[in-house]
């Protein structure tokens, strides 16, 4: 079992920034791949954000390429999520993710892991 704790949200202005954490404990091999996915009231969870333990490689929705950065800290079982020039459209439950496969990193089915989310809003 892998526990994820999501931490860092909060209410921000248009253009501000924020970064949420996201703390691993428990059986963290298992969180090969770890990601971030939001979800807005009466629409679906949709994929933000997705990187993968020992690769340099991150992945990103079209809609925040250029304005959030994923990263992990491996020393500290730490997932974050750095989200600059954030808009409305942003506004969101955000959750992190994490599963011990490769797979498709915006799959929200494959993973096994999720936390109990972060509240997200923007405001105009």
């Amino acid at each position: 079992q892998v526990q994820l704790v999501e931490s860092g949200g909060r209410s921000v202005q248009a253009g501000g920034s924020l970064r949420l954490s996201c703390a691993a404990s428990g059986n963290t091999y298992n969180a090969y791949c770890m990601g971030w996915f939001r979800q807005a009231p009466g629409k679906e969870r949709e994929a933000v954000a997705a990187i993968y333990r020992n690769n340099p490689n991150t992945y990103y929705a079209d809609s925040v390429k250029g304005r959030f950065t994923i990263s992990l800290d491996n020393a500290k079982n730490t997932l974050y999520l750095q989200m600059n020039s954030l808009k409305p459209e942003d506004t969101a439950m955000y959750y992190c993710a994490a599963r011990p496969t490769a797979g498709t990193w915006s799959a929200a089915h494959e993973y096994t892991y999720w936390g109990q989310g972060t509240q997200v809003t923007v405001s105009s």
